[in-house]
């Protein structure tokens, strides 16, 4: 059956002239069918670059969001409408307003992991892989970071000559929640290095052995032989395509619902009838173009 539906997706997209663009913690057969897998920065580079006419963005809304942003004259398409992300949600414009309002002469830095309305707020976005670097490149010595306060303390760490304030505080991504300090000593009990994702708290990023977004342990996989992932389950499943004399160990709980949403028949359903087509206002998306378009700069 899956055969089938691989072989009508791969019809459709070269008729639709349509490219596919996959998250690093999707279903491992999202993976599989995917042109372009990546994490954030890397699938927000791809979507600016893309020449092709139609985008099926598989992850969840707020990435697809970027690529409709960054791509406003193409057809984008998020297979399953409802793959959010409690912590985009968790901020709102207002909430940007009111914390610009209340410091004066601060920046205003938003992960990407946030809706178009609050990207419209922001002066510059940034991904876990690029947020020290985004706010070492400003000006301003107070920012506002939002939403993940795990992030922010990680890149407060690494950039003390700045003021980072959470916006707003206690923001976080609950798989990331999810580890602790048991799983470092399980690691290092197997031998493994570990190696964590910056949206973890504090006291796992200090007892990991190295803290990366997920591009950044594509690029690393090969320097050990073990390792212990201290991010979303399915990371594992690329590293193990990509490197298959390596061991990759993850805990099985760690589970981000939302972008196990996608399928095989959504994605076939996206292509056979844009559904679902993502669809913003003009005037939001020029306002939250530009902060994007700042954050790619940054390199």
């Amino acid at each position: 059956m899956n055969e089938e539906i691989i072989r009508e997706i791969k019809e459709l997209k070269k008729r639709r002239n349509a490219i596919i663009l996959a998250h690093n913690y999707q279903l491992p057969e999202i993976q599989d069918i995917a042109d372009i897998l990546g994490d954030s920065l890397e699938l927000a580079i791809r979507a600016k670059e893309a020449r092709e006419d139609v985008i099926v963005f598989c992850g969840v809304r707020f990435m697809a969001e970027t690529a409709k942003i960054l791509n406003p004259k193409k057809t984008v398409l998020i297979p399953e409408k409802d793959a959010g992300c409690p912590l985009a949600d968790f901020l709102t414009p207002e909430m940007v307003i009111a914390a610009r309002r209340d410091h004066p002469g601060a920046a205003v830095v938003l992960y990407v992991n946030s809706t178009a309305a609050s990207k419209a707020e922001a002066d510059i976005t940034c991904t876990s892989a690029n947020a020290v670097e985004v706010v070492r490149s400003l000006e301003a010595t107070t920012i506002l970071f939002g939403p993940d306060s795990n992030l922010a303390d990680y890149v407060q760490s690494k950039v003390p000559e700045k003021t980072i304030i959470p916006l707003p505080p206690g923001g976080h991504c609950y798989v990331h929640e999810l580890f602790t300090c048991d799983d470092i000593i399980e690691a290092a009990d197997r031998g493994d290095v570990t190696i964590c994702h910056p949206e973890c708290p504090r006291e796992v990023r200090n007892g990991s052995d190295l803290v990366a977004s997920t591009g950044g342990m594509v690029r690393m996989a090969e320097n050990a032989e073990s390792w212990t992932l201290l991010t979303e389950r399915d990371m594992a499943y690329r590293l193990r395509m990509l490197f298959p004399d390596r061991e990759f160990h993850v805990k099985d709980e760690a589970i981000c619902r939302d972008m196990k949403k996608t399928t095989l028949e959504s994605v076939l359903r996206a292509l056979r009838t844009d559904t679902y087509e993502v669809v913003l206002p003009d005037e939001i998306m020029e306002r939250a173009r530009a902060p994007i378009e700042r954050m790619i700069a940054v390199r």
